[in-house]
């Protein structure tokens, strides 16, 4: 059965894939039993594959919530951004950022919650979500003429997508959702990026950063997919920290374009690696 053309991100995330897809496609084996996304983020690669099985996991509880509350109750959240669409502009922005801020957000219902962070993402500067080290979102007003708040049909095809009892979303540590890895699998990793300088760390969008020692981690799990079999495919900055702790994986180099930086003369073309493991056919 072919894919549904409706779906698509809803979020705008940091390092999301949208641009890479022709280099990561190719990449990832359609005829596995079961796709699994660690780090699902916007989800670019997830909502293009469109698996028949699958495991979604992010750290972030916000997005998270975005993507359950999406599933199970698209009507009550397209209802509630179409007021938010309606009553958008930089005070009424301010007002809904600082839900988190006060003891009324532990009130809020998942809908609500997720309506608010699809609005503050939908209309934020540079459709950035960021958070502070306390969690709370502070990304500024971007004052965008006609920004796509509501987006009603993308929600309700990602709605229905989502009932698939196959579709599993979870919300953790990646390494729980890894221990789980079945031979017949493929992962697809897209975790935080080493950072290419001092100045390029972003982190943001988790109150955790991933440190060097959290890459280490990270390749010391992919070593054990590798020795159960399972293929898998990750992302990661070009940079000389990443190549020497993968140099015995296979590591395709990619351009691309990276439009969320602070310094607009930071945006634009950079170098990013595809690191992938396929076992050997006996």
């Amino acid at each position: 059965m072919a894919n549904n053309i409706l779906i698509s991100p809803i979020l705008k995330w940091v390092g999301g894939k949208r641009q890479l897809l022709t280099d990561i496609m190719p990449l990832i084996n359609k005829k596995c039993t079961t796709y699994v996304e660690p780090f699902v983020g916007g989800g670019a690669v997830f909502f293009e594959l469109q698996p028949k099985k699958a495991i979604i996991n992010d750290y972030n509880a916000e997005l998270m919530n975005v993507y359950e509350v999406v599933r199970d109750f698209p009507e009550e959240l397209i209802a509630l951004l179409e007021v938010h669409n309606r009553e958008n502009n930089q005070e009424y922005f301010y007002q809904l950022r600082a839900l988190d801020r006060s003891a009324k957000y532990s009130e809020m219902s998942a809908v609500q919650k997720a309506a608010r962070i699809i609005y503050l993402n939908k209309t934020c500067y540079n459709g950035l979500y960021r958070v502070n080290s306390a969690g709370q979102f502070n990304s500024p007003y971007g004052k965008y003429k006609n920004p796509n708040i509501v987006n009603s049909t993308t929600i309700r095809a990602m709605s229905k997508y989502l009932k698939n009892p196959k579709i599993t979303i979870k919300q953790g540590d990646y390494k729980d959702v890894l221990k789980r890895v079945r031979k017949g699998a493929f992962v697809y990793l897209d975790p935080p990026y080493m950072p290419i300088s001092s100045s390029a760390s972003f982190t943001g969008y988790t109150e955790n950063g991933f440190s060097f020692e959290q890459q280490a981690a990270l390749k010391n799990e992919c070593d054990k997919l590798k020795e159960k079999g399972i293929p898998f495919l990750q992302s990661n900055s070009d940079c000389a920290e990443i190549r020497e702790l993968y140099k015995e994986y296979d590591i395709r180099t990619v351009q691309a374009k990276r439009s969320i930086n602070s310094d607009a003369n930071k945006r634009g073309e950079i170098s990013e690696v595809l690191i992938y493991y396929v076992p050997e056919k006996n």
